[in-house]
């Protein structure tokens, strides 16, 4: 390495390998020190509720980068270490341990951690999170042995992770304390869509129902619930996840909307560090506010712009929110964003009930979000497009499949 500078990128996952990635393809010849928590390289998180534990990928396919990628391309990859701390005065960041590194420019890119229920029998034997790929084996393994599985939670990991235990032959019980499954992203239009596609899987669906607890000798065998008690041999816990913040906050960097707050080059208020992936709360012209998003796309795009930023280039991180998910035979693609009550109806087009078809939010006559379900000649792209543009609509002509979207 012919330069003197070193770019320590905190946080192993998808931001942050792609952040390293964009560096040397953009030509950065100095140290690249990319610092994961995990034992393992970094790897892609959606096939972890989705085709991994369905059995349709393998392990090595989840991994970003081959072994020797990371040697090849002189990146130094530290895995199952932590960093403790951002010291910003001296340019360095801390290890567990003490050892410390410096920088000439650091980028958070430490990802989320699945929220946690604090209720009675919370430590149970077989109660399980899902985010890493240790969880994900666990699951696999546990589904494989068959049984009562209860998910606690009917968003998207909840429901992805049913999908995967129906699957594999388990009885599935969902328990949502809201009225339709992913009510707070989908509205209770398109959530009773989903609800109804795991009803017809076989899944017993739980709806207003709240979790209080969980009993058991040593494992779990049963969930309490405000509506009585449910025979769980296995219990997934999907209530959302919370942003890995603390590193940033104790350095005293800003905190505000659930993330760090960032310029649209994705620069904290110190020149010298950047925030990307789940963690960055993003100016967001479209939508006049700012935006942190908790999808894999976000961490693929955000990474490396703030790498190119960095470098100094001429950045604007100003990406439409997107995420995509797969359960039995349906596929979803989702592009948009809308704040709760932030649209004023749903507009379809398309079979609904063959599960085929285009879903559009509307605030106004303008198109906020939209998604498709099983459309993949034409995708997610015209929606997008419609989005962007931000045209007025008509919603009969929106509704009808004779008129293009465009």
């Amino acid at each position: 390495m012919s330069s003197e500078q070193t770019h320590v990128i905190v946080g192993a996952g998808m931001a942050g390998a792609k952040a390293a990635e964009t560096l040397r393809a953009e030509g950065f010849d100095g140290r690249i020190v990319l610092i994961g928590a995990e034992q393992e390289r970094p790897y892609d998180r959606p096939p972890l509720s989705k085709g991994y534990l369905l059995g349709d990928q393998d392990r090595n396919s989840v991994f970003l980068h081959p072994l020797e990628w990371y040697g090849d391309n002189h990146v130094e990859l530290l895995t199952g270490r932590r960093v403790a701390r951002l010291d910003r005065a001296a340019h360095e960041v801390e290890l567990a341990g003490g050892e410390r590194i410096g920088y000439t420019k650091a980028l958070l890119a430490t990802g989320s951690s699945p929220r946690r229920l604090k209720i009675d029998g919370s430590n149970l034997d077989g109660v399980h999170y899902l985010r890493r790929f240790s969880q994900s084996d666990a699951l696999r393994e546990a589904f494989a042995t068959g049984g009562r599985v209860v998910v606690v939670g009917a968003g998207w990991i909840g429901l992805e992770t049913a999908a995967a235990a129906r699957k594999a032959g388990c009885e599935v019980t969902v328990v949502e304390p809201m009225a339709t499954p992913l009510h707070g992203a989908l509205g209770p239009e398109m959530g009773t869509f989903f609800g109804d596609v795991h009803r017809r899987q076989g899944v017993d669906l739980r709806l207003g129902v709240g979790v209080t607890g969980f009993t058991g000798a040593g494992k779990v065998s049963a969930v309490a619930t405000d509506a009585g008690e449910i025979p769980a041999d296995i219990v997934v816990v999907g209530i959302g996840a919370r942003p890995n913040v603390e590193l940033a906050e104790d350095a005293g960097l800003t905190v505000d909307n659930g993330g760090v707050l960032v310029d649209a080059a994705l620069r904290t208020e110190d020149p010298d560090v950047f925030a990307a992936g789940d963690i960055a709360s993003v100016p967001n012209s479209r939508y006049g506010r700012r935006i942190r998003v908790e999808h894999w796309q976000n961490a693929v795009d955000s990474g490396p712009s703030a790498a190119k930023a960095m470098l100094g280039q001429d950045v604007t991180y100003d990406q439409l929110p997107y995420f995509f998910t797969d359960q039995y035979d349906l596929g979803m693609e989702f592009a948009g964003w809308f704040p709760p009550g932030g649209y004023d109806r749903v507009v379809t087009r398309g079979d609904v009930d063959g599960q085929a078809f285009y879903a559009f939010w509307l605030a106004g006559d303008e198109v906020v979000a939209g998604m498709h379900v099983n459309l993949w000649d034409d995708g997610i792209g015209p929606v997008q497009e419609l989005i962007r543009s931000r045209k007025a609509v008509d919603a009969d002509r929106l509704a009808d499949p004779g008129t293009p979207i465009a």
